[in-house]
């Protein structure tokens, strides 16, 4: 399979490439601002098909054009898209800038929502699409605070997934979002500091990466909650 994996220098979206990538009939297409943490992925997946692409999501329509030459000089058809990237500002509402608002918009529902543009062109029937939200953005799951606007991007991501999913369902192209709760990584840190969390980020990875090769078959236009405590 042919799949690309957007935020895969660190956590979860680095656990999910390097899993992918154990199977040696997969070419991963990684994607990330660390181009240093990108090699150094590269470098770890003995099986040389992980090749890496470093991208800012936040900037995706500046450079629009690059990105898809980028891709389609790559492949010329992918399986499966992975929109795992994020960012966080945690801060209250009234605190946050119009620039952190619109950095957490652009990573976590602008640029992806760009990148599916990209991509869709490529995909046939049997094709996968899934988005990675967060609990935060579930609608009538416990909300905190602080992380007012970074749900709110992730709860676009979902209503996105759900309406992508009539859209493309003619192509016979899948679109899913995992809401994703409690994972140990440096983001849930920044958002909960001293809460421990039950989930590693590699064995999130295992089941998202499951999830993307197998979720279309039984799902299709759902959000998922994909969490056992509460953060």
């Amino acid at each position: 399979m042919n799949i690309i994996i957007n935020g895969a220098s660190r956590g979860i979206g680095r656990e999910v490439a390097k899993y992918l990538a154990n199977d040696r009939n997969n070419q991963i297409l990684a994607t990330a601002r660390d181009e240093l943490a990108l090699k150094e992925l590269e470098n770890e997946c003995i099986n040389g098909n992980l090749s890496f692409l470093k991208m800012d999501l936040s900037m995706l329509e500046k450079e629009m054009e690059i990105i898809k030459d980028q891709i389609y000089n790559r492949f010329s058809r992918v399986d499966i898209l992975i929109n795992m990237a994020g960012a966080l500002v945690v801060k209250d509402f009234m605190k946050l800038t119009v620039q952190e608002e619109r950095q957490m918009m652009e990573t976590n529902f602008f640029g992806p929502a760009g990148f599916i543009r990209i991509v869709v062109p490529l995909m046939s029937s049997g094709s996968h699409i899934v988005n990675i939200s967060s609990m935060g953005g579930f609608q009538g799951s416990s909300k905190y605070r602080g992380l007012s606007v970074y749900s709110a991007s992730k709860a676009a991501l979902s209503c996105l997934s759900e309406c992508l999913a009539n859209e493309l369902s003619h192509d016979g192209i899948s679109v899913n979002c995992l809401a994703l709760g409690s994972v140990q990584t440096e983001m849930f840190e920044a958002a909960f500091p001293g809460f421990r969390a039950p989930v590693t980020p590699s064995g999130m990875a295992e089941f998202i990466s499951y999830f993307a090769i197998n979720g279309n078959r039984f799902f299709n236009g759902k959000v998922l909650p994909v969490a056992v405590t509460n953060p």
